[in-house]
């Protein structure tokens, strides 16, 4: 039941937004303007070009709600995506604009730093989206130092539970390398953005 949840949420948000109702923008952007906001600085690490592309995703939605399709999954990861496709492309633009101006550095290294800020933002992004006994274990036996034995009785559940959960927490975060940069649009976010 809790599952029905969040995709009826995101489908009657969609409906809201195809009507031209700004407080369904404005509840949307409550929800999830922190995420946009430090996916974008992740990627570029500048607040003002943080905020810049929270407000062009943000734009691209309540021109484009259409754009967002449930059956390709939740809108927090739709708008994920398109943060991401955003903060890549103008990170792209600006190290390319500063390479041409004279900038120190090549086009293979710009590549480089594009695909390890996009890498970087999808594991904060699936860090934060995953279930919080994932996140714990993770936490506690990588950020905290801990043994599993000892994140075991952290958590207080058994040692197998924990050898499952960080099982599956790296095998969620090993995907964040495997969604190439080139041409990372997302369905529905082109270049007009």
């Amino acid at each position: 039941m809790a599952q029905d949840t969040q995709p009826r949420w995101d489908r009657k948000m969609q409906q809201r937004l195809a009507r031209g109702e700004a407080a369904a923008l404005g509840e949307l952007y409550d929800r999830f303007a922190a995420l946009v906001h430090s996916l974008a600085h992740r990627v570029l690490g500048d607040d003002a070009a943080a905020d810049r592309v929270t407000r062009d995703v943000f734009g691209y939605i309540w021109e484009n709600p259409d754009a967002y399709d449930p059956k390709q999954g939740p809108m927090r990861s739709w708008v994920a995506r398109l943060t991401n496709g955003q903060a890549v492309r103008r990170l792209r633009e600006t190290e390319t604009a500063a390479l041409a101006a004279g900038g120190e550095g090549t086009t293979e290294e710009l590549e480089q730093k594009v695909h390890r800020a996009a890498v970087a933002a999808r594991a904060d992004y699936i860090v934060n989206a995953m279930p919080a006994p994932l996140r714990a274990a993770l936490d506690s036996t990588y950020l905290k130092r801990r043994n599993y034995r000892q994140t075991a009785a952290d958590l207080r559940v058994p040692e197998d539970e924990v050898r499952r959960r960080l099982r599956l927490g790296l095998q969620l975060l090993s995907t964040a390398n495997t969604r190439p940069v080139e041409g990372s649009s997302p369905p529905g976010y082109g270049p007009s953005l």
